[in-house]
């Protein structure tokens, strides 16, 4: 936090002023599938360079920078993003499907994160993105964690997915 409070030069670093002028970071952690299931409505619609995803099989873990959509901040009236940091521990395999690893530059949108035992307390981490791409981390057990690290910024839309075989309302 004293960072962000140096980031306000010249004004009195006070903790009511960072309070004020810094919004609470999210910081969340899954053991298992309900605490996942929380994290995954808090990324929903979040966007991922395919650049900013590693697997980094010495320390077992993949980890993700995203642009977080805020959606308690969208219910209040205010459309915002913030840089996160989101980890996934004690992987053992990951693999893509849809989109390129090279394409470092391509933006995937995050649907949802949903677990799926296998042998447990063993199983697979599913990364559900738009446009049928997914990625699937093997993992001895679920232990995941979100933290937003990055002062915020507005969104310019509010994310959608539209419900093409939906009927209008009113129409049988």
């Amino acid at each position: 936090m004293a960072g962000r409070r140096a980031a306000f030069a010249g004004r009195p670093a006070t903790r009511q002023f960072a309070a004020a002028q810094v919004p609470e970071e999210l910081r969340l952690i899954a053991f298992d599938t309900e605490d996942l299931k929380i994290i995954s409505a808090n990324v929903q619609d979040s966007l991922v360079r395919v650049g900013e995803m590693a697997y980094l099989p010495k320390t077992k873990r993949f980890v993700i920078v995203a642009a977080r959509f805020d959606w308690v901040r969208a219910a209040e009236g205010s459309w915002e993003r913030c840089r996160t940091g989101l980890q996934f521990r004690r992987v053992s395999k990951a693999s893509c499907t849809g989109f390129a690893q090279r394409d470092k530059a391509a933006i995937l949108n995050l649907l949802s994160i949903c677990y799926r035992e296998t042998s447990a307390p063993a199983g697979e981490i599913h990364l559900i993105f738009s446009g049928g791409c997914g990625l699937r981390l093997d993992v001895e057990c679920l232990e995941a964690e979100l933290r937003d690290f990055d002062i915020r910024w507005k969104a310019k839309v509010l994310p959608g997915h539209p419900l093409e075989d939906w009927p209008e309302p009113g129409v049988e």
